[in-house]
């Protein structure tokens, strides 16, 4: 067991961590919403948290001088920025478009939605999911949290422009609540390419929209190719068109004024500017001085081995290539979330949450949308603010959480199992869907996060909180505060995402309180209590701003979300008892259960398969006592999961966590009492088995990457 100043150390430790990856946020720069950026951010992550920080003043101070030298001259090095403004283009509602765009662009562009969207085909006013019932854009330019440090009267100011496809241009405004149509009529929100070889380019906007940049003088001599039409200012505020592809050198007389990319219908504008060597070279020089920067502060202050980044850097490089396949816009761009989906839901309701805590309104941007907390978890509401403020136009905050997610299950399986078991368990979980059938493989939580739902959130702040609260060896925590804080902390977070890991979170904090009680580790027990208070914040915001008291959210307990209610498990047994085996509610109490045991695979041929696992899990809680008490914690805590299952709405993505803590448990057990089993059984196809080519090839891999990365 670590020692008392072991344990200082390795806390001390972890915030000069922390402190050194603020610098290299602070070197790269705000907002950090580009593939570039996130990837040297990303590699000074890496290097950051797989080697040690020094703690030698001197070294602090060359580091803080590095990166302060590479703001400054960033600064001063700074190119002219370009003005940019965009917005959806809806004619009609309280006419912001009509009064704010120049009249000759707004008439050509009303004809232009016109002839594509003739007004006899249109969705009726009224009926359900129509854009004409909801809201319109209430200005010109549409909100950009790309633009909240480089104030602009239009939506943003940008260092360049260059797509051919309008999701990896970071239009926002395709995800505000306002436009969340449903109905598959005229205007849509998008396209999905099915295929699954298609992950770069899965999405299409349908949604007309409309481009405008206004140059600076320093950008005269370079020159705009496009694809689509243009309207270009002339003398006298007259608009030119330029349809169909073509170039065009930036004349003096260009500058400061407007030209306006037309897009009504889907997929047909690009636009690329490239500036002149007197611009390109400065952008160039501020690039190199964040990349020199960067590596600059982490040679000063990091000491590493080489081998320690290799299991990091195959990690998150299969993790990559599993989002890309699946979705790649996750990966840097902002996909139009589907009408409906609890991700438009979250990241509108964020993006007015930022824009009410910008204006200055912290009560507006508190209440978060909902007087009384109705759609699900309330938390990720929040964390998209906050997320929009560091990552700007992107959803690469929650890709952050997704690439950490094969670290904390990797570090949960080394807690109950040998590192080598650890490690073709978590290869297996990252690279290899089939663990799909069974709800545990990395990329459920990829697509659903890609979704933008707030489940695989929830339960990668519960993996997290596991680390802490369990310990990192077999007899368990010390009476620390500072873990058993951060654990019951992570839990209470992992609660305000997602109500519905309450079951497990309460299993897994009793027991903890208990075991803290029993061993008389007092400042363990305090750490859990008071990391856990925040919990309580979704009651008191409901109090406060709805004058009820709501534990949670309030849609708990809705036919909607609870088809199954406990009476009709109790009509199902009358139905039984008088053998009316064809009842309703017999029908009805099989369907859930059949549904809860196919798993979120939603396959009624894995039902044995998981009635397994069940009874695996009743055997460790009831079973011998050779296991470890924190897996038969952990055990319980999935039994407990589960019983939602029973109740709740069979969707895959509720029970990921719950089958996840099964897996675990029932791969311990497959260790401590499955293959002793089989080899006193049958012991000379274990051997041959053990003996095997594949076995003893699989068996030397691992341990050479066991070797090289410990």
């Amino acid at each position: 067991m670590p020692s008392a100043s072991e344990a200082a150390s390795s806390v001390c430790g972890g915030w000069r961590k922390l402190a050194a990856l603020l610098l290299a946020l602070a070197a790269v720069g705000l907002p950090v919403n580009d593939v570039g950026s996130y990837a040297l951010l990303l590699l000074a992550t890496v290097v950051i948290f797989s080697g040690a920080v020094r703690a030698s003043a001197g070294a602090w101070a060359a580091a803080i001088a590095i990166v302060a030298v590479a703001v400054a001259g960033q600064f001063l090095l700074a190119p002219p920025r370009i003005e940019e403004g965009h917005n959806v283009f809806l004619p009609g509602g309280p006419g912001a478009l009509e009064r704010g765009l120049p009249a000759e662009v707004y008439r050509h562009m009303a004809e232009e939605f016109d002839a594509v969207y003739p007004p006899a085909a249109r969705c009726r006013p009224g009926s359900v999911g129509c854009w004409q019932d909801g809201g319109f854009p209430d200005s010109a330019f549409a909100f950009s949290a790309d633009g909240i440090l480089h104030k602009t009267p239009l939506s943003r100011s940008v260092t360049a422009l260059d797509f051919s496809d309008p999701v990896w241009l970071g239009l926002g405004f395709v995800n505000e609540v306002r436009y969340n149509w449903t109905a598959d009529t005229d205007v849509q929100r998008a396209q999905r390419d099915r295929r699954f070889w298609m992950g770069w380019r899965r999405w299409h906007l349908a949604m007309p929209w409309f481009e405008m940049v206004r140059l600076p003088a320093a950008y005269v001599g370079g020159e705009l190719c496009w694809r689509g039409e243009l309207m270009w200012e002339s003398a006298g505020e007259h608009f030119a068109r330029w349809p169909g592809d073509g170039c065009r050198t930036i004349e003096p007389a260009d500058a400061g004024r407007r030209i306006f990319g037309i897009a009504i219908k889907p997929d047909t504008l690009a636009m690329r500017l490239t500036p002149p060597w007197s611009v390109r070279l400065p952008e160039l020089a501020v690039g190199a001085l964040a990349v020199v920067a960067v590596l600059a502060m982490l040679g000063v202050l990091v000491r590493l081995r080489t081998r320690h980044v290799i299991l990091p850097a195959i990690l998150i490089v299969l993790a990559l290539l599993v989002i890309a396949i699946d979705d790649a816009s996750f990966l840097g761009g902002v996909r139009p979330y589907d009408g409906g989906d609890d991700g438009l839901f979250y990241d509108g309701v964020g993006r007015i949450i930022l824009q009410k805590l910008l204006a200055g309104d912290i009560w507006g941007a508190l209440e978060g949308g909902e007087k009384v907390f109705y759609y699900g978890g309330p938390g990720l509401r929040y964390f998209r603010a906050l997320e929009h403020i560091v990552f700007g136009e992107s959803y690469l905050g929650y890709l952050s959480l997704i690439l950490l997610l094969p670290f904390l299950v990797h570090g949960l399986f080394r807690r109950f199992l040998p590192n080598r078991w650890a490690l073709a368990l978590i290869l297996l979980f990252v690279a290899v869907p089939v663990g799909a059938l069974f709800g545990t493989s990395f990329v459920d939580y990829a697509k659903w996060a890609a979704r933008g739902f707030a489940d695989p959130a929830a339960y990668i702040l519960f993996i997290a909180a596991l680390l802490p609260l369990l310990g990192a060896v077999r007899d368990g925590p010390r009476d620390d505060f500072a873990p058993a804080f951060f654990g019951a902390l992570l839990f209470a977070l992992a609660t305000i995402m997602k109500p519905l890991v309450a079951p497990a979170v309460a299993v897994m904090l009793g027991g903890a309180g208990l075991a803290a009680l029993y061993h008389r580790q007092w400042r363990r027990l305090a750490g859990l209590c008071v990391g856990f208070l925040p919990v309580f914040t979704m009651a008191l915001h409901n109090y406060v701003f709805g004058g009820v008291f709501v534990l949670f959210s309030s849609n708990v307990g809705t036919a909607a979300h609870t088809p199954m209610q406990a009476s009709a498990y109790i009509e199902a047994a009358r139905e039984l008892l008088s053998a009316d085996v064809g009842g309703a509610h017999i029908r009805q109490a099989f369907l859930q259960l059949a549904n809860w045991l196919a798993g979120p695979s939603q396959l009624f041929v894995m039902v044995p398969l998981h009635m397994g696992a069940i009874a695996i899990l009743l055997y460790v809680v009831g079973g011998r006592r050779g296991f470890d008490p924190w897996l038969r914690l952990i055990a319980l805590a999935a039994l407990v999961q589960h019983i939602p299952a029973l109740f709740y709405a069979p969707s895959p993505r509720y029970y990921f966590l719950a089958w996840l803590l099964t897996a675990l448990v029932c791969v311990a057990w497959v260790k401590d009492v499955g293959l002793p089993l089989l080899r006193s059984r049958y012991p000379v196809m274990s051997a041959r088995i053990v003996s095997h080519p594949w076995s003893l090839r699989l068996a030397s891999g691992l341990s050479r990457l066991q070797k090289i990365s410990a």
